[in-house]
């Protein structure tokens, strides 16, 4: 089962798999596509990659951490361009923690590689690219190190409910100067994409955390 967005690069993987032996039952453009062809299919193995319409984003990493919350044993391998680290370690914490895999799409063009990592996974094993794993590492720190001491003083003030102005007044700084330090903030923090709204909530409850 391949989800891919891209119709070249979709049409490629299904050729490249087809002469590798392996029957793709299904081919899809988009997140929902994935979810009912997977229902549909019963596929041995899915390839999926992460930014999918009608968002582009992260629509098919989150189906894929839904397809094995509802089929734990479902082996899933998962190809981006980057490293998406909010749902990456959901992903490889999904299921009963087997037959899953993170690429990144450099691994493609390094076609036994890539085949070799795909049979991996439907067997039940776990491969990850060693990029995503450095990430995942960096990640496992406390976030808020990353954070300048002013930067921490606005994240404090947004816990407490400050509005952009009021913590402009507070800091004695413009309204333009707090607008960039929040950006710098919720950068940092890696936060999964959202509105700014949300994406505050989820810097003061890191902030919490800390």
């Amino acid at each position: 089962m391949l989800a891919e967005d891209s119709v070249l690069l979709r049409d490629g993987l299904t050729g490249l798999l087809a002469r590798f032996g392996h029957e793709v039952v299904a081919a899809v453009g988009d997140a929902e596509a994935l979810v009912a062809a997977v229902t549909e299919h019963v596929p041995d193995v899915v390839v999926t990659d992460v930014r999918m319409p009608p968002g582009f984003q992260d629509e098919g990493l989150h189906a894929a951490v839904r397809l094995r919350a509802e089929r734990p044993t479902l082996p899933v391998l998962v190809l981006s361009q980057y490293v998406q680290r909010a749902y990456a370690s959901e992903l490889l914490d999904s299921g009963d923690g087997t037959g899953v895999g993170y690429l990144l799409k450099d691994r493609v063009g390094q076609v036994e590689e890539f085949v070799d990592a795909l049979a991996e996974v439907a067997d039940g094993g776990t491969v990850v690219d060693p990029e995503v794993v450095r990430q995942l590492l960096r990640r496992r720190r406390d976030p808020l190190e990353r954070l300048s001491p002013r930067e921490r003083e606005v994240l404090a003030l947004i816990a407490e409910g400050r509005s952009n102005a009021a913590i402009a007044r507070q800091l004695v700084v413009s309204e333009a100067a707090v607008g960039k330090h929040i950006g710098s903030i919720l950068a940092k923090l890696d936060l999964p994409p959202a509105t700014e709204t949300h994406r505050r909530v989820l810097a003061v409850l890191t902030y919490l955390r800390g």
